[in-house]
């Protein structure tokens, strides 16, 4: 059995972070959409003002998974979790590794006050929708997503 350690991020953590990024991107048949610099990632996350978190989960000392996160306001719901990628590198899938970092964000975000956790998952990603059903996930048909660009 691994040693897997799940602990919340560091600055220093930020390149191997990126890199799981772009392995996701890459996954996801969309490598050239990683536009954000490891920079702007440690400032983001790390500076005066960060606006993500994120927990990784390490085996043997190497990050192989990371559950990044950042806070969300519904006018409904009040203050929930925004789980922007859940990421565990392809040689380390199906080690439970990805189910920890849920549980232990979930954990987080219930000592920390939020009220449930929303994230979006590709329709196509079979493997993530099987995942995400074990949680007793609310999967919505109805809403279309939108973005503008800056």
């Amino acid at each position: 059995m691994q040693n897997i350690t799940i602990r919340q991020a560091n600055r220093e953590d930020c390149p191997r972070i990126l890199e799981l990024i772009k392995e996701l991107a890459l996954y996801e048949k969309a490598p050239e959409k990683v536009i954000v610099t490891l920079a702007e990632m440690v400032e983001c996350g790390f500076g005066n003002k960060p606006v993500w978190g994120a927990l990784v989960a390490e085996v043997n000392g190497i990050i192989v998974g990371i559950a990044l996160h950042y806070d969300r306001y519904s006018t409904w719901s009040g203050r929930r979790l925004y789980l922007e990628d859940l990421i565990v590198t392809e040689g380390m899938r199906g080690m439970g590794i990805g189910k920890m970092l849920l549980d232990e964000l979930i954990a987080y975000g219930k000592t920390k006050g939020y009220n449930g956790m929303i994230w979006q998952v590709l329709d196509w990603n079979k493997p993530a929708i099987e995942f995400y059903k074990k949680y007793n996930a609310d999967f919505d048909a109805e809403w279309i997503n939108v973005s503008v660009e800056f």
